[in-house]
């Protein structure tokens, strides 16, 4: 339950606002469905300017509040992208839900998740302390900003711990890989029961990430080649049996995408 409504107008207003207990941010307010605590202050991040997309080099920033539909529709959106941000969620909910909210809130059937681990993104991440801020009062100074960059994967295992009392500004990602991507789902709307990503730079390197089960997608190969991907896809699997699919099963449809996206490049 929302038991009081900030809306700052500056990062610093809003990370000092963050740095106190029970507050969380609000951006789609796909983040808030999934709090535990019974109360909490939200903090509006619409006044901040996260909402932006920017191709600098080979690399793309994307703002923290953009929408996953504001995503599909950017100029820069890869063919691969447009079918898994698609299947991550309906119109509807694609309209108001954010790149941020959505990675932190995911489980291991999001597909917009998956092709970001694939693709290695980085993760900005400003706060300011509590004692910067005691500091900054009595010196009468703008506050310090403290900034980290952090891995998708390692975000996610700890993804509640890692944002407490930080912000999330913007996600960045290569332009300059090529990205394969394809699911297999019970219905072509419904989320995947296994979904495959393949993103491969031009050394070489190359990265597979497996979805569809669990708490978030699982990076099954990171490597200067792509010898091995369906073993690698198929191991992934060795133990994921729940109610949609069997490990079996997803071990053999993993391997067979696996392969599938690799011949797509």
């Amino acid at each position: 339950m929302i038991t009081a409504y900030h809306r700052p107008t500056t990062l610093d207003e809003a990370l000092a606002l963050l740095s106190q207990p029970n507050r969380t941010p609000l951006g789609g307010g796909t983040l808030l469905s999934h709090l535990k605590s019974d109360s909490v202050e939200a903090v509006d991040l619409q006044s901040l300017n996260l909402n932006t997309i920017k191709k600098q080099g080979n690399a793309l920033e994307i703002g923290a509040t953009v929408t996953l539909q504001q995503l599909l529709e950017s100029e820069h959106c890869p063919e691969a992208w447009k079918s898994a941000l698609k299947l991550e969620a309906p119109l509807n909910i694609r309209n108001s839900a954010t790149v941020a909210g959505t990675l932190v809130a995911c489980d291991g059937r999001s597909t917009f998740a998956t092709i970001m681990l694939a693709l290695d993104a980085k993760l900005e991440l400003k706060s300011i302390t509590k004692f910067e801020l005691m500091e900054m009062e009595m010196e009468s100074r703008p506050p310090k900003q403290e900034v980290a960059t952090l891995g998708l994967g390692e975000f996610l295992p700890l993804r509640l711990d890692q944002i407490r009392g930080k912000l999330i500004t913007s996600i960045n990602i290569p332009l300059n890989v090529k990205l394969a991507f394809d699911y297999v789902s019970r219905t072509p709307a419904d989320k995947p029961i296994v979904c495959v990503a393949v993103a491969q730079w031009n050394a070489g390197r190359t990265r597979l990430v497996v979805g569809g089960y669990g708490k978030s997608p699982m990076l099954a190969m990171d490597g200067t080649e792509a010898e091995g991907i369906g073993t690698a896809a198929r191991n992934a699997f060795h133990e994921a049996t729940d109610e949609y699919g069997s490990a079996e099963y997803r071990m053999d449809v993993a391997a067979t995408l696996a392969k599938r996206c690799l011949e797509n490049f």
